[in-house]
Formats: structure tokens, sequence, C-alpha cells
């Protein structure tokens, strides 16, 4: 199918989604704590592919001076943002921009703090860490979820299905050399646990596709993205042991 077609299938499926990644509140709450950031200071915040915004949420309410801007390549997801922090009262602290996060439009040393959960990879890990350390103030932090291997040397089928998806996914070591390489000084490091794969986002994921197939008269290309995502889910439940999600808190130098 076509890039256009799958952006929109992509979109749809997943904008009634509490996350279009892995992760949860615990999740980005533990990584904000070992960010250190002070809660009572006019901090300035992106939070890159956000998505519907729930980092974005959680960070609003656990820093409530910080002004925020959340980026995402589709207005859709961040049209949904919005109405949630208006609800959710501090839609007059998070200003949203639908850009690409390879051209993002920041001021040089602007930021006091860079978040990305299950992004970065869209742009590639070393990629993303030096087009975007410009944008923090030095000493300012670096918060990302990145796919990592938890062990060396994983079994040839989900080897072989995330060197072709990401062929950069590798172990926390060598990410952390690279973030080191990179300009940025490690902070801590964790993994996501399997309910933030799981319960947070595949069986959501499941539980919406029936009405997404109807919604696109079970179009041949709605039922490939279907049983794509059918067979990602297969494959986590199946070596959840070997993979995750890192979450990389790193301050630059």
């Amino acid at each position: 199918m076509d890039e256009q077609t799958m952006f929109a299938l992509l979109v749809d499926l997943h904008r009634e989604g509490e996350r279009q990644g892995p992760g949860s509140t615990d999740d980005t709450l533990r990584a904000l704590d070992l960010a250190r950031p002070d809660d009572t200071a006019e901090l300035a915040v992106a939070d890159i592919g956000c998505g519907t915004g729930a980092s974005t949420l959680t960070l609003a309410g656990a820093l409530p001076r910080a002004r925020i801007t959340a980026v995402d390549l589709f207005p859709e997801f961040l049209g949904i943002l919005t109405q949630n922090a208006r609800t959710a009262g501090c839609g007059d602290r998070i200003e949203t921009r639908a850009e690409s996060m390879d051209a993002l439009t920041f001021a040089t040393e602007s930021l006091d703090l860079i978040w990305s959960e299950g992004a970065i990879y869209n742009i590639g890990f070393a990629t993303g860490l030096a087009a975007w350390r410009p944008f923090l103030k030095a000493g300012g932090v670096l918060a990302v979820s990145e796919i990592t291997w938890l062990h060396p040397d994983p079994p040839a089928e989900i080897r072989d299905h995330w060197n072709a998806e990401y062929p950069e996914i590798a172990t926390a070591a060598e990410k952390i050399a690279i973030l080191e390489r990179s300009g940025f000084d490690l902070l801590g490091y964790f993994t996501l646990p399997p309910s933030s794969w799981i319960d947070r986002y595949y069986l959501p994921i499941q539980q919406r596709i029936p009405a997404f197939l109807d919604r696109h008269g079970r179009s041949p290309e709605a039922r490939a993205l279907a049983e794509m995502e059918h067979q990602e889910y297969d494959l986590y439940t199946r070596y959840q042991d070997w993979l995750s999600y890192g979450f990389y808190i790193a301050r630059r130098r």
C-alpha cells in the first residue's frame, strides 16, 4: 500500500488509543524522577512524537509551572491532545506543533527538557540525539524510550524481524555508548515492563481492530494493517524476555 494510505489508516487505528506506543503513566513518572527537574521552575519542555498526549499530560501535571511544546507529525493526534489538555485544565501551558521530528523549529539552547517516548526510532537514535542536542540548554536533560535488546544474541526469528524493521536496535550498553559519544551523561536507565506493552498498548489495539475494519469496509489495506498488528503482538508475547523499550535519561554536557 502507498505511504499516504498507510499513514491515514495508522492514524485512524491509533487515534482512540491512550497511547500510540508502549508505556504507562508510571513509566513516565519514573523517568521524570530520574531526570530530577525543578518542579517549581518555569521550565521549557518539548515532548517530541507526543501522539495524543498521554506523556504530555503527565508531564504537565507533574511540572505545574512548565510550558510544554507537544510535537507530532499528525494534526489529528494534536487535536485530541488539545481537547484533553483543556479538559485537564492545563491547555494554557501546552502548545502544539505539527512538525517532523527531523525538522524541528526550536531555537538553539531554548529547552530545559526534551521528552520522547517510543518515537526517536522514526529518525534513528544517533540521528535524533545529534539533531535534538542543540535545542537543549547546557545541563538540560533528554529522556527517551527506545527499542532495546535485553540480552545479546537473540533468537533468529525476533532478531531478523527487528533488524529489518529497525536496524539500530541494540543492547543498552551500545545505546549508552552512543549517548556518551553524542555529548550526554547518563542519569538513569530502566526497561519498560511487559504490562506497559501488553495492557497499555497491544490489548487496546486488538480491541479496536474489529471497529477499525468495519469503518474501512474490511478493505485489503485495512486487513493488511490489522494483520501486521496481530503479528507484532504475537512476536512480542513470544519473545518479551528478549526486548523492550529502554528508557534513557541523560544530561547534556
